[in-house]
């Protein structure tokens, strides 16, 4: 019996492909994994498309089951029923406990393959903001024993993902300004701090402004700061105390 040949990296690619046009996140997944270490490869900017789509979609589904479930125990509390309310609860974390497995998942790939080969720049920036937005997904859907721990790791790779933005990338840079986005994010939904956030949101606001009519990335870039200036005016208006006009 000959042995089975693996596929090549190509074949791999045309595999998670297929998975994609099929809306079969996990074997997209599964695909550029098997090609990552197989073949300790580097992704192109196809590939590295392909695996943050798929695991956002996963990530996006899983959150927003727990999302529904969520208001099911608060209708159950109101209810005062507590069979049913064990019953979602149960459901809750097993939700809970796949998404955190799937976001370890991720930032393991990047944390041992994808962050240590990657090119200085854009590639860079892109990986190191992907591992600081799942850690923290994982900081909101941990026991409160380990938040403070998922919480360090989200804001080193932030900071090591912005220290090289604003190194290598121009201020309207698409990536860049997603990765101030998200940054600002971090500080107001994890370290409670909506001045932290506003100051960095305000400043990546600020300077994109000022060159972004000589960008050729006009219209990706406008689309990102529309978003930071509506979480600007919403946190401007949380520190005065005072509800916000969106």
């Amino acid at each position: 019996m000959s042995p089975v040949k693996m596929p090549s990296r190509s074949e791999y690619t045309c595999l998670a492909k297929v998975a994609e046009e099929a809306g079969r996140h996990k074997d997209v997944v599964d695909q550029l994994k098997n090609m990552i270490y197989v073949y300790n490869a580097r992704l192109n900017v196809e590939e590295r498309s392909m695996l943050s789509v798929a695991y956002k979609n996963i990530t996006n589904d899983l959150r927003n089951s727990w999302r529904i479930i969520d208001q099911l125990e608060t209708l159950e509390v109101a209810r005062g029923r507590p069979r049913p309310m064990a019953l979602i609860k149960l459901e809750k974390s097993t939700i809970e406990g796949e998404l955190v497995e799937a976001c370890k998942e991720i930032v393991k790939i990047l944390g041992d393959r994808l962050i240590p080969c990657a090119s200085v720049g854009e590639e860079t920036v892109f990986y190191a903001k992907m591992q600081g937005d799942y850690y923290r997904y994982i900081f909101q859907f941990v026991p409160e024993k380990q938040k403070d721990h998922y919480s360090e790791l989200s804001l080193n790779s932030y900071k090591f993902a912005y220290k090289h933005a604003l190194g290598e990338l121009d201020p309207v840079h698409p990536t860049r300004l997603g990765l101030a986005l998200n940054f600002s994010v971090y500080y107001h939904d994890v370290l409670n701090s909506p001045e932290r956030a506003c100051h960095l949101a305000k400043h990546a606001f600020d300077e994109a402004v000022q060159c972004l009519d000589d960008s050729p990335s006009k219209a990706d870039a406008v689309m990102i700061l529309q978003l930071l200036r509506d979480d600007l005016l919403l946190w401007v208006s949380e520190i005065q105390g005072v509800p916000a006009k969106r």
